[in-house]
């Protein structure tokens, strides 16, 4: 397919690697199809400045940054004390439409200064979100999208009540925002990432629907090596002379990441196999967990004292290229999150050759299967954290089975998520989006020159 008249405006509240999760989307749009050449500009806020600069230090005449605001920087403070749910349904909420009234402006601008194609709005992934792109001449696609998530059943109590009531609320008035604000209805395509998120979708949805995993993974960086007798990141545990198994947790530490649930697990299976459990991240919860591996004699010192055969290592927050280096000798990704629904961490597991435990809800039953991991089912708390130690359990015990997954689990990310086959899709949906009808605006410069690489005020 030609590309040669394509020409991408990429809109994104934030593009960053160090963000993750779904801030991650946006960067790697504009990387991949920079890479092919393709003409590409990206609209981000300015918060991500520093990272973009670095990264894209040949590229910066092609980002443009919104600037923060009196307006910004009241509603993160007013949502910083909020549970993160309800912040991102109300202050947080307020944030992204003010960035996004400031980016409709300055795209309209863009689509005449640079004759863009095509306008693609990667995040926020919320199906129900609205968005004011709209009226810019160009087709524009949204997504992939992924959302639609609530805790199991058994863990809706984890949930303050009137978190609850916040989150209903913004659903049920999704409908009537998106009237109000119709970019997400009048888009030409919208992506998303399962049946679930097409369901969530606002009523009155006017474009096509297609079906595309919303994470992938960057094969250059995630990619399983030869294993070499090394130092490793941590210390092995004083008793035995068993080899461990290395169980590896990568995330924010936020409570619906359910981390404290898999430091039970894991205390069942450090008392009968030798084991390893690195948490890498960061996160509100960190001092809270630290203190309850104390309580279960899980840090190295306690269990050697206690006779346990593993123990658990907070690690902190690691950049990419670090946490593929402790995947590199590792064993096992174990993700026990209650409310995921993307799940990166799970394919970057299986890209570097890695069974993964995850929660069978949510994102994860997108990526996973039987044949490269294991799906716990988060029927009560109890038997959830039963789940969790029975797989790591039979991981541990199994280095043959860990083997066939961990090639299974790469095989999957070759066929159906690496980054390079989503951007194939994505440039077809692109061009048939352009081929809708949809004239472009034009090529002929505004009156106005742009800042380019610098903070844009409209």
């Amino acid at each position: 397919m030609s590309t040669d008249n394509l020409r991408v405006l990429i809109v994104a509240e934030h593009a960053s690697l160090k963000l993750g999760g779904e801030a991650s989307l946006p960067m790697h749009y504009f990387r991949i199809l920079r890479q092919r050449g393709i003409e590409a500009w990206l609209i981000v806020h300015e918060r991500t400045r520093d990272e973009l600069t670095a990264y894209f230090t040949e590229e910066l005449d092609r980002i443009y940054f919104i600037q923060d605001s009196f307006w910004h920087r009241l509603c993160w403070q007013l949502g910083k004390p909020l549970p993160h749910r309800a912040a991102l349904f109300t202050t947080g909420f307020a944030l992204r439409l003010l960035t996004q009234f400031m980016q409709l402006r300055l795209a309209q601008k863009l689509v005449r200064k640079h004759g863009v194609t095509i306008v693609h709005q990667p995040i926020p992934v919320s199906p129900k979100e609205p968005s004011m792109l709209r009226k810019i001449g160009v087709p524009v696609v949204i997504g992939p999208m992924n959302g639609g998530m609530n805790y199991p059943p058994a863990f809706q109590h984890l949930e303050k009540s009137w978190v609850q009531l916040t989150v209903g609320i913004g659903r049920m008035m999704s409908n009537l925002f998106n009237r109000l604000i119709p970019g997400k209805l009048e888009a030409s395509v919208l992506l998303v990432a399962n049946a679930r998120t097409r369901q969530a979708l606002p009523q009155g949805i006017k474009g096509k629907v297609i079906e595309i995993p919303e994470n992938g993974v960057d094969l250059t960086l995630w990619q399983p090596v030869v294993k070499q007798p090394q130092t490793p990141p941590v210390q092995q545990p004083t008793t035995g002379s068993e080899t461990p198994v290395r169980f590896v947790y990568i995330g924010r530490l936020i409570d619906w990441k359910a981390i404290d649930l898999l430091l039970f697990a894991f205390r069942r299976v450090a008392e009968t196999h030798p084991a390893i459990l690195e948490i890498i991240g960061d996160g509100p919860e960190r001092e809270n967990l630290q203190a309850q591996a104390e309580e279960l004699r899980l840090t190295q010192t306690a269990a050697a004292a206690c006779r346990l055969q593993g123990f658990v290592q907070f690690s902190g927050w690691l950049p990419q290229t670090e946490c593929a280096q402790r995947l590199e000798t590792a064993d096992v990704l174990v993700m026990p999150s209650l409310m995921e629904c993307g799940g990166a961490a799970a394919l970057e597991a299986m890209a570097m050759g890695l069974p993964v435990i995850a929660t069978n809800w949510g994102g994860f039953t997108d990526y996973l299967n039987a044949s490269c991991g294991i799906l716990v089912e988060p029927s009560s708390p109890v038997d959830f954290i039963e789940g969790l130690a029975a797989a790591m359990i039979r991981l541990a015990s199994n280095p043959e089975l860990r083997q066939l997954m961990g090639q299974a689990g790469r095989q999957r990310v070759l066929d159906h998520f690496n980054w390079d086959r989503k951007i194939d899709h994505i440039l077809e949906i692109y061009q048939e989006a352009i081929d809708q009808g949809f004239k472009p605006v034009g090529s002929q410069p505004i009156a106005t020159d742009l800042p380019l690489g610098k903070a844009a005020t409209f």
